[in-house]
């Protein structure tokens, strides 16, 4: 019998993924889907003004990049890898109350201050893919961008996995690489300015740095 401590990394990757697969084949989608009944009834029923993002210099200087689409939608795929690779239901449960409290801290920010990006001299039905986006998402609930913060909030809970796991370095590598890179594809696809990019960014740093602080209590108890 190999014990926790000899685990290679890949047989610590199958234990895990097959942990409570249930539980997380119903509420991930389950969690994404009360999610964005709070997000799209706080963007198409503004109680408050809304507030036009300015740009940087840096927007200006980022161009408009099509291909960027998969990269940005990819982030679906990167939210769903830290519960999946969780193994024990207290961490489950301490990870989806943090991101709770990351969803309920951006929509009420979108609910008291809505803001919507600057408007872009784009034909976005000439791209595929964009026009079905733009229709949904009105390029509003701008800052902070939620797409950031659960970007950074993952990359974070990823990162102490694949300790935990004794992953290879290139896996963390390619961690920090995957996250940057939805980070510049909400520019490069012009769903988000750099303001919108700086706020998600705390938002989601301090979210993973609660969501560590809180598993590392639990792996303290007996």
């Amino acid at each position: 019998m190999i014990s926790r401590g000899q685990e290679t990394a890949w047989a610590s990757l199958g234990r895990r993924l097959k942990a409570h697969w249930l539980l997380k084949l119903v509420g991930i989608p389950g969690f994404m889907a009360v999610f964005f009944v709070g997000y799209f009834l706080v963007l198409n029923f503004p109680v408050f003004p809304i507030t036009q993002m300015p740009m940087t210099a840096l927007d200006r200087l980022i161009g408009f990049h099509p291909g960027a689409l998969a990269l940005y939608l990819s982030l679906w795929i990167y939210i769903s890898i830290p519960p999946s690779l969780m193994d024990d239901t207290s961490e489950i449960i301490g990870y989806a109350s943090v991101a709770g409290g990351l969803s309920l801290v951006g929509l009420a920010l979108f609910f008291f201050w809505p803001t919507a990006v600057p408007h872009f001299d784009i034909d976005w039905a000439r791209y595929g893919g964009f026009g079905p986006l733009k229709s949904v998402d009105l390029s509003g609930n701008a800052c902070p961008s939620l797409h950031v913060a659960f970007a950074v909030f993952s990359a974070f809970s990823i990162g102490r996995l694949l300790i935990q796991m004794g992953a290879p370095g290139a896996l963390r590598v390619l961690n920090g690489c995957w996250c940057a890179g939805i980070l510049l594809s909400t520019l490069a696809t012009k769903q988000h300015v750099v303001l919108d990019l700086a706020a998600g960014a705390i938002l989601g740093g301090a979210a993973g740095a609660c969501e560590g602080a809180l598993q590392a209590r639990y792996a303290r108890k007996p």
